[in-house]
């Protein structure tokens, strides 16, 4: 079995989430449904980041790790931004 670390953005683009879970699509689901953590209640979620850990202690530290770093939080956000913005000024002619 294999755990991931996850960090979320809110729909809105101000708020960010990371955890850990075994099942990525399932855990961002109960996110959106208002049944995750306390802190991500009330707003719609997008998964912009996992990384896979073939243990549980190990993700559960490199979660608490991203947690704290916020500069490195900011880089991926950041990433997933610019990339956002890259698909959507792209035009075909």
């Amino acid at each position: 079995m294999f755990f991931y670390v996850y960090m979320l953005l809110s729909k809105d683009n101000t708020v960010s989430y990371v955890g850990y879970t075994n099942n990525i699509k399932k855990r961002v689901e109960i996110h959106n449904s208002g049944k995750g953590a306390k802190f991500t209640r009330g707003r719609k979620w997008k998964l912009i980041y996992k990384r896979r850990y073939s243990s549980k202690k190990d993700a559960m530290k490199n979660e608490f790790m991203l947690k704290k770093n916020f500069t490195q939080r900011k880089k991926i956000k950041l990433k997933y931004l610019s990339k956002k913005n890259e698909n959507c000024n792209s035009s075909t002619i």
